[in-house]
């Protein structure tokens, strides 16, 4: 690691480089972390034709996608419908490209059509009184599940006719990658949300194109197809499950390697990241199947704790985070804080280092002897100031399971907003007894 990532300088260690966009910049979580990054610990860790890796928190796909340009097998295991189905999508390289090329024509061509018939020109501004037709929408319960204004209504209206005619391929082995390109340009090109540490809504458009973003976003995965020539890859595979039990398919003693970077503990509510095009594809349709997404996460923020969630008897001996979470709820007592989230900041605290604990175990037994793993992780203070020191606790708490700790390399720093200070992301290198 000291000899490529720690040249770079910090602001630029998790970018995407453009060498790096091939396959992976279908769709990214903004907070992704980089390609290049799972190169070094491919190389790293020696993997080879011969090795599996194991993505427990894959996300998007960044490990998987990774591995199998190197001709690496590959698992992830995710808890978000939604990012399942992405990785799913950015691992399928069996597409006919061209016959994927022909469809988005006629797609195009028969959306234009559709619109330019309302008084809709896609790529110009359009006011509402113009239109010749009542604008479609969303049901009362999908818009009671997104964050008020994340698509205007214009935008919504020209995006669920583009997902109709998107559907009439469903059944074809791109038809998945017609979707994706959706999702990927309507939050980013047509939607009014704003990505940082956390999502919210940006400047409300009245209008914006729909259909050339989509065809922009398609024409990417259509370049990165017809560029693989026929070359071979190794088989990658995605699980959509909790990563702190969900392992029964994967072979005991079968996985060479874990890089993965799981959530940390603070207040950024992974649900809500993806919240718009989980609900436009129908991964999510009401707030039950929301809070089943939510209950297979680590809980890592306040938004995602439940009364009967008991991860923390995992961790019940471990006098570092017993401490830690009287600190901090001490400091919410002198600073006379009240609201219900802030009196679950102990709890939470405690629920992710159990769920973390948990999940060590539980992959154990499905990892050969010599096995290493690489978790990147940040310290926090999010919860009033009190500094988290994650990769430490990890650190302890793999001892305890029987993981020898390695290092805990640093890979950036990041400025914090509640402190105002620079704060350490790591990786935690372990290696199975």
């Amino acid at each position: 690691m000291e000899n490529r990532i720690l040249k770079k300088k910090n602001s630029k260690r998790n970018k995407i480089e453009e060498r790096d966009k091939s396959f992976h910049d279908w769709y990214r979580f903004v907070l992704s972390f980089p390609p290049h990054l799972v190169d070094e610990l491919l190389l790293k860790f020696k993997l080879d034709g011969n090795s599996v890796v194991l993505d427990p928190f894959c996300g998007t796909g960044t490990t998987l996608v990774e591995a199998k340009i190197h001709k690496i097998r590959s698992i992830g295991i995710e808890a978000s419908p939604f990012a399942h189905f992405v990785t799913s999508v950015k691992i399928n390289w069996n597409v006919n490209a061209y016959e994927l090329e022909h469809a988005v024509h006629s797609i195009k061509d028969k959306c234009r059509d559709t619109l330019n018939s309302q008084g809709i020109i896609d790529e110009f501004p359009t006011n509402e009184f113009l239109i010749d037709t009542k604008l479609t929408t969303l049901s009362i319960e999908q818009q009671n599940l997104l964050l008020k204004n994340s698509i205007s209504p214009i935008p919504l209206h020209k995006a669920i006719i583009l997902l109709h005619e998107i559907n009439k391929f469903s059944g074809k082995d791109y038809y998945n990658n017609l979707l994706l390109a959706f999702a990927k340009s309507i939050v980013y090109h047509s939607s009014n949300l704003r990505f940082g540490p956390e999502v919210g809504i940006g400047k409300v458009k009245n209008d914006a194109p729909v259909i050339s973003p989509w065809v922009y976003e398609i024409n990417k995965q259509i370049s990165d197809l017809k560029n693989l020539d026929g070359e071979y890859f190794a088989d990658s595979q995605s699980i959509c499950g909790d990563s702190r039990k969900n392992f029964e398919s994967i072979n005991s003693k079968s996985i060479d390697a874990v890089i993965t970077s799981p959530p940390y503990p603070n207040e950024k509510d992974y649900s809500r990241t993806t919240r718009l095009e989980s609900v436009l594809l129908g991964f999510i349709t009401n707030r039950k199947e929301l809070q089943a997404f939510k209950k297979a996460l680590v809980r890592s923020n306040t938004r995602g704790v439940y009364k009967k969630d008991d991860d923390e008897k995992w961790i019940a001996g471990f006098n570092s985070i017993q401490q830690l979470s009287e600190q901090i709820e001490n400091r919410r007592n002198e600073l006379n804080k009240t609201s219900g989230f802030e009196k679950l900041y102990s709890a939470v605290t405690k629920h992710y280092f159990g769920g973390m604990y948990k999940h060590l175990l539980s992959i154990k037994p499905k990892l050969k002897r010599g096995a290493k793993l690489a978790y990147v992780v940040g310290d926090q203070a999010s919860y009033l100031r009190v500094l988290i020191r994650t990769g430490n606790i990890l650190a302890e708490l793999s001892e305890d399971i029987g993981y020898k700790v390695v290092d805990i390399e640093l890979f950036r720093t990041r400025f914090s907003t509640a402190t105002g200070n620079e704060l350490r992301e790591e990786i935690l290198i372990l290696e199975n007894k």
